[in-house]
């Protein structure tokens, strides 16, 4: 009896990889574009002599944040109570006129610092070149964003930029990474979502049905399996976007790189009200 042969024979070629086609990347702002932690920390270091109560500040630092998110108070604000509360932890009791003038000092020293990461506009050069719409998805509490992406040159490259002080929600929360993607007029299945924490960014936007890319910049070397794509810098992330999406032609007016709608930094609420401005009336 002849040998059966098989309908479907080896040919030693395996199936191409299924790319999966993306319109948009929506991106963290600190510690993901601009060096925010090293200007933070130098500055509270300036402000008390010391460099040991930097975990203590981003505690506190996130508990005020909540509350500026919630509506329960402005921003300015919370970088009054909180480092009047800072201080008092310190064993320091400051009158509000003394926080004010030791806040404003420091809050100088770090916008007076920032700095954009070396990878940062080479990867949004390539992102807009590739046709991709682009966001700023922040937890941050309010305007302060906006200022620092025109200050350090980079409101240009966004198409829209969503604040959690200004939404209500923040990340991991479903309804701020949904907000990016319906402002884009993308959905979020074809919407890529790049920060610097695991849970907060990458995990999050890939539970309210994004793809999440974790930007591990710093630390401890990352668990084996994040269920995450892991990228150290965002010198990696067009190579990653090649290798595992499908990117739209630029062309026509919405893939033209350069052309831009009204522009998204500056909001609809006009000027902004910073804590830097009431350092100048003090």
């Amino acid at each position: 009896m002849p040998e059966q042969l098989d309908d479907h024979p080896a040919t030693g070629l395996e199936a191409p990889h299924q790319l999966i086609p993306i319109h948009a990347v929506c991106l963290d702002i600190d510690d993901t574009l601009v060096d925010f932690t090293t200007s933070a920390r130098r500055a509270l270091a300036r402000m008390i002599g010391r460099d040991d109560m930097w975990p203590t500040w981003q505690r506190m630092t996130e508990e005020h944040v909540k509350k500026v998110v919630a509506g329960e108070m402005d921003s300015d604000s919370m970088r009054l109570a909180r480092t009047k509360a800072f201080m008092a932890g310190l064993g320091t009791v400051l009158d509000d006129e003394s926080v004010l003038k030791l806040e404003c000092r420091r809050h100088a020293d770090m916008t007076g610092a920032w700095q954009l990461f070396d990878d940062v506009v080479p990867c949004l050069d390539w992102l807009r070149a590739a046709g991709l719409k682009v966001a700023a998805v922040t937890n941050a509490s309010g305007p302060q964003q906006r200022a620092k992406l025109h200050s350090l040159g980079i409101a240009r490259f966004f198409d829209t930029v969503v604040i959690a002080g200004e939404l209500g929600v923040a990340k991991p929360d479903p309804v701020i990474f949904q907000t990016a993607c319906r402002q884009l007029r993308v959905s979020a299945c074809e919407t890529l979502h790049v920060g610097d924490r695991l849970d907060t960014d990458a995990v999050g936007a890939q539970d309210a049905g994004l793809h999440g890319v974790w930007l591990h910049r710093r630390g401890p070397q990352p668990p084996g399996d994040t269920g995450v794509h892991v990228i150290e810098t965002l010198s990696d992330l067009p190579a990653l976007i090649v290798s595992e999406y499908l990117t739209p032609a630029a062309t026509g007016p919405a893939g033209v790189p350069g052309q831009r709608g009204p522009d998204p930094v500056s909001g609809a609420g006009g000027a902004w009200s910073t804590i830097s401005g009431r350092c100048h009336e003090q």
